[in-house]
């Protein structure tokens, strides 16, 4: 079909279809229809985020988007620094030159910093370090790239929007691999604002197998893959008790030294479909020598939505089995006996011990924080789900959807296994006769 389709087209056609971008691109790298000012395109690493952006550069300034009134004359290319805008928006693989056809393509002028059109379109290269350029220079489309690395943003966003005057619809796509940063949040409340995203593993036919198996294998699962190959933006709650950063790193690859494992679970009210997660988190302590030398690493995080009680309790018993854990603690404020008869009802002999919640959620997940600010707490990698739900627990709540179930069966393991036995512990010592 592929051969046929090829051979109909004249020697003229062939030439051409490599420069026809809307017949190969992907749905993320086109343009939506619609009455909008900003078009964010959100995606993961090697996404198609810089071919998506030239092309829209290169369909205003050769006029010929439909969706797009007007043709673009002045075109401001801004991103982290000059040398950034001049490699990769411009010079790049996937940048304005390259994407031109010949007869189209633009001339570099290094010492105006900026790209002259066979038609006379021109487009200006800016800094975002340095704002204040922006001051004066006027434009009708903007390609905003990397937003969300850059250090000065929102001011130099601010100064774009001003310049941003030309024409009848001025308009701006801004590609960016997604961060948590304010100007970005708020330029995707904006009702003027439309986006698209696509993951890494979206573009694979132009990525290299071997790069896609490396990251994939390290990152796949954990918060920097979630925004970096997922292009999700992760977002922090003000005064969270847990940061991105943070957790990140504290990752590790390999097992480290445990004289003791356990499994937590922090069951849902109900038991059926609708539920909320039951959480079961497995983590592991090196707790010989002084207590100051007791350290923790969270192991698996096994949380799932089960249909029924019996569901929740047999994956809680098969992680247990699995990591050669010697108890499984499980709070009992909503089920009281009934979590206990649960699980013994499956294995009578499981090493059990009954929690409950005495103090709200943030004040028991405190001390345990405290722990990780102290270096004293390290993940293996894969824990994504669960280290969201971590930068969702403020010091007065949890602020993200439904319940904190992973981030509670945390607290009540590193309770268990540090904070409980080291408020016991003494050093041991001669004593005087």
């Amino acid at each position: 079909m592929q051969q046929e389709f090829l051979d109909s087209l004249s020697e003229t056609a062939l030439l051409a279809l490599p420069f026809l971008f809307e017949f190969w691109a992907m749905p993320h790298q086109l343009p939506p229809d619609g009455d909008w000012k900003t078009w964010v395109i959100l995606g993961g690493r090697g996404a198609g985020k810089t071919r998506a952006g030239a092309e829209w550069v290169r369909g205003l300034v050769e006029g010929r988007r439909p969706c797009d009134p007007g043709q673009a004359r002045r075109v401001a290319l801004v991103g982290e620094t000059i040398d950034q805008v001049r490699e990769v928006m411009v010079f790049g693989d996937s940048g304005l030159i390259a994407c031109a056809p010949p007869d189209r393509r633009p001339t570099w002028e290094a010492g105006r910093r900026r790209l002259i059109w066979p038609n006379g379109a021109v487009a200006q290269a800016f800094s975002a370090h340095d704002p204040e350029s922006l001051r004066g220079p006027q434009f009708d489309a903007a390609w905003v790239d990397e937003l969300a690395k850059w250090r000065r943003a929102q001011e130099t966003w601010d100064m774009l929007q001003f310049a941003l005057r030309l024409g009848d619809n001025p308009r701006q796509v801004v590609t960016t691999t997604p961060r948590n940063i304010g100007v970005l949040k708020q330029l995707l409340r904006a009702p003027s604002t439309v986006q698209s995203h696509a993951r890494t593993e979206d573009n694979r036919a132009n990525l290299a197998d071997s790069f896609l198996q490396e990251v994939e294998a390290r990152y796949a699962g954990t918060r920097l893959g979630r925004q970096e190959l997922e292009g999700l933006l992760l977002e922090e709650a003000e005064g969270a008790l847990w940061r991105s950063a943070q957790l990140e790193s504290l990752q590790r690859d390999s097992l480290p030294e445990m004289d003791r494992i356990v499994v937590a679970v922090d069951p849902p009210v109900s038991g059926h479909a609708g539920s909320d997660e039951c959480g079961i988190v497995v983590v592991g302590a090196h707790t010989k020598g002084p207590v100051q030398s007791w350290r923790a690493c969270v192991l698996d995080d096994v949380s799932l939505r089960a249909a029924s009680p019996d569901s929740w309790a047999r994956v809680a018993l098969i992680a247990m089995e699995s990591w050669g854990a010697d108890r499984l603690v499980a709070e009992v404020n909503q089920g009281g006996d009934l979590v206990q008869a649960v699980i013994t009802q499956i294995d009578p002999l499981v090493p059990y011990k009954a929690v409950r919640a005495s103090r709200g959620k943030a004040a028991r997940a405190e001390p345990v924080a405290a722990l990780y600010e102290q270096g004293r707490v390290q993940h293996m990698r894969g824990l994504g789900a669960l280290e969201d739900q971590m930068c969702e627990m403020t010091q007065r709540g949890y602020v993200g959807a439904g319940s904190p179930d992973r981030v509670d069966a945390l607290v009540w393991a590193l309770h268990e296994l540090i904070i409980a036995p080291s408020a016991k512990w003494r050093a041991p010592r001669l004593r005087d006769l």
